[in-house]
């Protein structure tokens, strides 16, 4: 796969705006409820080298994308939380959990409604303006609704931990050490196995892409840009 300097230019960008701002976010509302944790270490913050994992960040989406991968995906370092310093532990686990999805969707709505600028971009900087927000909004859009698999330790995952009964959130909220191992497992591994059987086992990456697809329309109409 080449990969040409101007792909980086119109890649990096978007990637590195909605990871700082989604991690940012969780820390800010943590602190907000009453977790001090993340602030005293920094990470509630807008530089985007306090939240980059090397590993997760660059070097898995670039390993999946060199290996044609069925579903793209990274993570950063998490933002830290002390859910027993949060003032209402569970519940506020929720709303800290929802603060990182729900600012990319913001972040998309924005560059939605920033379509309509593009004709005041100056003629040598249109496609490449064009190509950014392109790309910040399908970025920004994949980055939430894979985050809210309910899989621990995404989002989803720590939200339905802080919203079901205890008898089924305890053994949910066990399974986050192995959480990346199970995504790799079912993004990644399952497809390649049924591919061997003839099967189409990719359903994870299907779901994704059906409801991708739905909050694009969404925010595309209602941006007037549908």
């Amino acid at each position: 796969m080449n990969i040409s300097l101007y792909d980086v230019s119109v890649w990096v960008l978007p990637i590195v705006i909605a990871i700082t701002f989604h991690e940012a976010a969780h820390g800010f509302v943590a602190h907000r409820l009453g977790d001090n944790t993340a602030f005293q270490l920094g990470r509630v913050s807008f530089n985007p080298l306090r939240h980059i994992d090397p590993f997760g960040t660059l070097i898995l989406p670039g390993v999946l994308m060199l290996s044609h991968s069925p579903f793209l995906f990274g993570y950063a370092k998490p933002v830290p939380v002390n859910f027993r310093n949060l003032n209402h532990p569970r519940l506020d686990m929720v709303w800290v959990a929802l603060a990182g999805p729900a600012t990319n969707i913001i972040l998309a709505l924005a560059v939605a409604l920033a379509f309509h600028a593009l004709p005041l971009a100056p003629d040598n900087a249109a496609q490449w303006t064009a190509d950014n927000l392109e790309n910040a909004f399908l970025v920004n859009i994949v980055l939430a609704v894979f985050n809210m698999l309910p899989i621990p330790p995404l989002d989803g995952g720590r939200v339905a931990v802080g919203l079901l009964p205890r008898f089924l959130a305890w053994p949910l909220s066990r399974l986050e050490p192995y959480g990346i191992l199970i995504l790799v497992g079912l993004l990644i591994l399952l497809p390649l196995v049924g591919a061997q059987l003839g099967l189409n086992l990719d359903v994870i990456s299907a779901i994704l892409r059906t409801m991708i697809g739905y909050v694009m329309r969404a925010l595309l109409l209602l941006t007037g840009n549908a």
